[in-house]
């Protein structure tokens, strides 16, 4: 299982919208997202900061993506 780096929230959205999942709604700083099967999560978007290990971790659990598809999505 590859370790997880922190990453940009624009990266991670990114990816999130090339498994299906599309902006719905954001409010202040937090992007809401949501898939056509209805798995839903939030981004913060802080401009300049990244999302933390551990958050990253729990968006990609909430969205289903494994850590090796997250991988291979960010880097295409």
């Amino acid at each position: 299982m590859p370790k997880l780096s922190p990453v940009s929230a624009r990266i991670l959205i990114r990816v999130l919208e090339k498994v299906g999942f599309r902006k719905v709604h954001q409010k202040g700083s937090h992007v809401r997202m949501v898939h056509p099967d209805r798995r839903k999560t939030s981004v913060p978007f802080h401009s300049g900061e990244n999302v933390g290990i551990g958050l990253l971790g729990k968006i990609l659990k909430d969205s289903r993506i494994s850590r090796e598809e997250f991988g291979k999505l960010k880097r295409k």
